[in-house]
């Protein structure tokens, strides 16, 4: 299947970019039901302008984030590569600007939403779970993209359902992936958050519940990922994404502890 919708000379149109438009459109949308049927009091403006800062700060973060996790060493040595798509030793040569993070993306939209909400005295944690539901069905539609467009493979397998991908040098077959993910990580994260949305015992808990959900799933397909080169495997079995998954896991216990503490008072431990 060709990644591109359609092209005019070296202007193309591809389902990359179409499936990441669609995963923005709809949790815009799901967002604007909850305000609407839901007890929320924000304004369609103020969503509008956080989608700004989440936007930029998801881009930013995910180009920041693969380059910190994953190709330090390279990038250190050319770091014009991190914002410029050109190789400089060779001319200009147009290269392309490739590797983005996921944890990357989520640890800059969490910076970006702390400061949104700081700067028009926005409760953070009611805020997060307003759009914590919403966001995994978008994942659906960017794990799609990545399936089109041939990357993000799975390891080497033997099951009736591998895939050979144009990308892969080695021309084997191999897990679709970017399937599971999407299966996981967007339609059974959804509905899991989406049927729980109204059952928070405290502002939080549904971003604890997301951060936990995501990073479980996550950790468990990684198995079946190839891993991100260059970087391969700890101890020749967790992957740089399943480390960054129990960070996630664990930061997401320390959230729901804080925000139980916050809402009965009591401590986290006997005194």
């Amino acid at each position: 299947m060709s990644p591109i919708i359609f092209e005019i000379g070296s202007f193309q149109i591809r389902y990359y970019s179409l499936m990441y438009l669609i995963a923005f459109f709809l949790t815009y949308i799901l967002v604007s039901y909850r305000i609407k049927r839901e007890n929320y009091t924000y304004s369609a403006e103020i969503i509008q302008d956080f989608f700004v800062w989440a936007i930029t700060g998801l881009l930013v973060g995910a180009r920041f984030g693969y380059v910190l996790f994953y190709n330090f060493a390279h990038y250190a040595k050319h770091p014009l590569e991190i914002i410029l798509p050109f190789d400089f030793a060779h001319g200009m040569q147009y290269v392309g600007i490739s590797g983005m993070s996921y944890h990357g993306g989520a640890i800059g939209v969490l910076i970006a939403s702390v400061i949104f909400c700081r700067k028009h005295k926005i409760d953070f944690w009611r805020f997060a779970d307003l759009f914590c539901p919403a966001i995994p069905l978008g994942y659906t539609f960017g794990r799609i993209g990545n399936f089109i467009n041939g990357e993000l493979y799975g390891r080497i397998t033997a099951m009736p359902w591998g895939m050979y991908f144009p990308l892969d040098l080695t021309h084997e077959l191999r897990h679709p992936s970017q399937l599971y993910e999407a299966s996981f990580e967007g339609i059974f994260l959804f509905i899991v958050l989406w049927s729980v949305r109204k059952k928070g015992p405290f502002d939080g808990f549904l971003f604890a519940l997301y951060l936990f959900g995501y990073g479980f799933v996550r950790f468990i397909i990684e198995f079946f990922r190839e891993p991100d080169a260059p970087f391969r495997l700890f101890g020749q079995i967790f992957s740089m994404g399943q480390m960054l998954c129990f960070l996630m896991m664990l930061a997401a216990v320390c959230v729901y502890f804080f925000g139980w503490k916050r809402k009965t008072g009591a401590p986290l431990r006997p005194a």
